[in-house]
């Protein structure tokens, strides 16, 4: 995954820096050829114990500078004004910069790192933490060829990766598949609540409708069928499930301008906080 002799180093341990670190491994990283920064000390302890990787509590104590082949930030945004500045001096030009914070921009990190660097924005998602992850990333003009093939090799680790090269759309795809676990998991919510008041057990109305949930996305996965296709194909004339799309599909307060209306409101919130 990385060119021999070089290190990787992860800022943040945290459950999306764990996830990634764990694909790595899967991957055929090598557990020394990663350090990882990481201030909890519960957090640290289970890192360095669980994937045996150097882990410590700040960047003073980590070796000199020099074989460094990618610096990944995985810190929340709001943190990474204090966190940046301690690693200006342990990039090199050939260092790939991968930076996963939401709402961070790369001028950001061209401004903070304060040198030509080749930087890469990744906006990935929860389900990174099963392999599932969808990933979509965006480099600056100064990252050559062989570091943003790296940088898809880092994200593929957890899940499928898409580039785009105009940034602006990041606030986009920050409101459709950086959110949209938690709107497949207010989906289960809400097919729970509707079969209990249909008058199916709580539990019994969870497990089915996390058991859909999870069925159906498994098979649009795997199948070469639109989802619209795949929609149709459930569908009957005339039967149980048409009448409930009636609900689904209106045209004025169904699902499709309700999403809309979400992913928009997501959307303007992400560039409110850039």
């Amino acid at each position: 995954m990385l060119e021999a002799g070089r290190l990787l180093l992860l800022v943040g341990g945290g459950k999306m820096g764990e996830a990634l670190l764990v694909g790595w491994l899967r991957h055929g990283l090598a557990p020394e050829a990663v350090l990882v920064v990481e201030p909890d000390a519960a957090r640290r302890q289970a890192l360095a114990t669980t994937h045996a990787v150097r882990a410590v509590a700040a960047p003073e104590e980590l070796p000199e500078a020099g074989t460094l082949g990618a610096l990944v930030l995985a810190v929340k945004p709001q943190m990474m004004d204090r966190a940046l500045p301690a690693y200006v001096g342990r990039v090199a030009p050939d260092t790939l910069v991968l930076s996963i914070a939401a709402g961070k921009p790369i001028a950001y990190f061209e401004r903070m790192l304060g040198q030509p660097l080749g930087v890469v924005r990744a906006m990935p998602n929860t389900p990174a933490a099963v392999g599932r992850g969808v990933t979509v990333l965006c480099a600056n003009a100064a990252a050559r060829k062989e570091q943003r093939a790296l940088a898809e090799r880092l994200m593929a680790a957890v899940g499928a990766t898409y580039w785009i090269e105009d940034e602006e759309l990041m606030h986009a795809v920050t409101a459709v598949s950086g959110g949209g676990p938690a709107y497949v998991f207010h989906l289960i919510e809400a097919l729970a609540a509707a079969g209990t008041a249909a008058g199916l057990p709580e539990a019994l109305a969870m497990a089915l409708a996390r058991g859909t949930v999870v069925g159906a996305g498994e098979l649009a996965r795997l199948s070469d069928e639109s989802a619209a296709q795949l929609r149709i194909n459930v569908t009957s004339p005339g039967g149980t499930t048409a009448e409930a799309l009636k609900v689904l599909m209106a045209e004025d307060r169904g699902l499709i301008p309700l999403m809309v209306e979400a992913v928009a409101a997501a959307a303007r919130r992400s560039r409110e906080l850039a």
